[in-house]
């Protein structure tokens, strides 16, 4: 009897033994990241601008991935493209991204959204950015999106006339703005209703400049400098957005206060910047990507909106045109560039 019992006391430590191990093996591979056996999925990241001036942003985004345990390389795979901000490539590359049969596309803004969407109904595309969801017809509202689209907005349209109240702010002598956009943008026309509203109130007259190409940036400025502006605000765009060093450039050449949608203009150069973190964005893209791959269905994910906004302000280049930024402003920056 105590032969048995002992064998018995041998057996049960034994099975004790090997469920805590199986345990503490599950353990380390977050549940959010676990897949089929076999499975490794791969995600298209679908991009309209250079790739050196996302860099940043497939960085936040591979961190989101990262923070859900996804390994790029190992239990994941991501298929960057990108046009090089040639528009007319989008829709190949788009279904280059289909034929590799992708469980996910993520875009990087609306024309890219537009060119996926009209290449598949079936894969899930998931917006990192968009500034009107609704309006381009990309979903049936931020609440339901009712079909294979989902993903954040960045709210570009309703922070222009907020921009336009810092230019004031800046420079209390403000009476003409240049408005840097480009028409063929989606949401460029929000934008700029935007603008006008807040221009009128505050009577400053706006002058449009149509930027369809890197070749009408100089031109631009140029017009601005003929129209005696005051300061430049440049509108949300994949143009601007590959044309950064260029654009702040000139705009200190001209000693023109200036005003972004994305900190990363102030890191190359730029004055001020104010709007959506648009790394914060693609990071929290990746939560998307998550539950996507996990069984979720695009039409059942609302669509979210900013949770952070930054304000950004380079004091070198605020030196170079001369310009004293006041210390209110100062004190409500995130970062200041020194």
């Amino acid at each position: 009897m105590n032969v048995v019992s002992s064998q018995w006391s041998v057996v049960r430590k034994s099975i004790i033994g090997f469920a805590l191990s199986a345990m503490l093996f599950a353990l380390c591979f977050p549940v959010s990241a676990q897949q089929p056996a076999g499975k490794v999925p791969r995600i298209g990241f679908l991009s309209n601008a250079f790739q050196f001036a996302d860099a940043a942003r497939y960085e936040a985004f591979r961190q989101g991935l990262r923070e859900l345990g996804y390994v790029e390389g190992k239990n994941i795979v991501v298929e960057y493209r990108s046009s090089e901000g040639k528009s007319d490539r989008l829709p190949a590359l788009a279904a280059e991204l289909k034929r590799l049969k992708v469980d996910v596309i993520v875009t990087g803004g609306p024309s890219v959204t537009r060119a996926a969407r009209e290449t598949t109904s079936t894969i899930p595309i998931v917006m990192t950015q968009d500034p009107d969801p609704v309006g381009s017809g990309f979903v049936t509202s931020l609440a339901r999106p009712g079909g294979n689209i989902t993903g954040l907005s960045n709210l570009v349209s309703d922070l222009s006339g907020k921009r336009l109240e810092l230019l004031r702010e800046i420079v209390p002598k403000l009476s003409r703005v240049a408005v840097l956009g480009t028409s063929t943008t989606p949401g460029n026309a929000q934008q700029l209703k935007e603008t006008e509203l807040v221009s009128s109130a505050l009577g400053v007259k706006p002058q449009y400049l149509d930027v369809l190409g890197p070749e009408d940036i100089e031109t631009a400025f140029r017009a601005a400098g003929k129209e005696h502006a005051d300061a430049v605000l440049v509108l949300a765009g994949s143009v601007f957005n590959s044309n950064r060093k260029q654009i702040a450039d000139l705009a200190i050449k001209r000693r023109l206060p200036a005003i972004y949608n994305s900190p990363e203009y102030v890191d190359d150069g730029g004055l001020m910047s104010y709007g959506a973190s648009i790394n914060d964005l693609y990071r929290r893209t990746a939560t998307y990507v998550d539950k996507i791959l996990k069984g979720a269905k695009p039409a059942d994910l609302p669509v979210e909106q900013p949770k952070k906004f930054e304000l950004v302000i380079n004091l070198k280049t605020a030196k170079q045109i001369g310009l004293t930024i006041p210390p209110n402003v100062l004190a409500r920056a995130d970062r200041v560039i020194r």
